[in-house]
């Protein structure tokens, strides 16, 4: 199956909740346009990294995010991967991917599990707690938030619920983007799976971002890069992909699982 995708490489107005959601529908209607299945965002679009500020404009219980997303999936009749956002819940901070089918509904939520403590995540958010998994016109799907790519294991873990589709929003910062890239591709090939990443760009007060928002096939060939600047860009995969891939080297059939504890 062909399902085509846009990569939503935007720029993040730093603590700046309402720019932000100002800005994203010119992105989804731009990508419904352009026909695409999904639209991509992002790691932490709406407040980006100002963590000491979380208690002021996380947004609590996600209910900000949710229907605005819900909302755009209606009006331009398009899937939404809302990237993450930092929310508020319980009491706690979490930095929570929301994902919407084409007529707004949510089908699925998932919380960073592994923190980032160079970014002092793990100081000012809690971890998440469980895989999520999605379909995309049937086609099995599932996400993670980029330093979770550092941890094969919990990758693998994900794609064991028969992913065909890993994505990867993120705020990689430019110094280390030639290892965003490799990693990611080294997470394509090990699951045999098409690997979508969406870094974000520009500036923040203690970093900068590189943007290089990159799709990855089963073999780990890139099939498409973006460069440093907020743009939107449109891919079309094949899925079957996956399956001659897994077909002619059965790595998941060939696991040892007695073994890796």
């Amino acid at each position: 199956m062909k399902l085509t995708f846009s990569l939503a490489q935007i720029d993040i107005a730093f603590g700046q909740p309402a720019k932000n959601f100002a800005k994203i529908e010119q992105f989804v209607k731009q990508a419904a346009d352009q026909e695409a299945d999904m639209v991509v965002f992002p790691e932490m679009w709406n407040t980006g990294y100002d963590l000491i500020r979380l208690n002021d404009i996380a947004d609590p219980n996600g209910d900000q995010t949710k229907h605005v997303l819900a909302a755009l999936a209606r009006k331009y009749n398009i899937m939404i991967h809302g990237g993450s956002v930092s929310t508020k819940r319980d009491g706690k901070f979490y930095n929570s991917t929301y994902i919407f089918d084409q007529e707004g509904h949510q089908i699925a939520d998932y919380d960073k599990v592994h923190l980032f403590g160079l970014m002092a995540e793990d100081e000012y958010l809690a971890a998440g707690d469980h895989k999520d998994r999605f379909e995309i016109k049937g086609i099995a799907a599932t996400s993670v938030i980029c330093y979770d790519i550092r941890f094969p294991e919990w990758l693998r873990t994900q794609s064991l619920t028969d992913s065909r589709i890993i994505f990867v929003p993120a705020e990689w910062p430019t110094p280390r983007l030639e290892q965003w890239r490799k990693l990611l591709a080294a997470r394509a090939i090990e699951n045999q799976s098409f690997v979508i990443g969406v870094n974000r760009v520009g500036s923040d007060p203690d970093n900068r971002f590189g943007g290089s928002s990159v799709v990855y096939d089963p073999l780990g060939k890139e099939v498409l890069r973006l460069n440093d600047r907020e743009q939107l860009a449109t891919i079309t995969i094949e899925t079957g992909q996956t399956d001659k891939v897994r077909g002619s080297m059965p790595v998941f059939a060939d696991r040892r699982p007695d073994l890796y504890e």
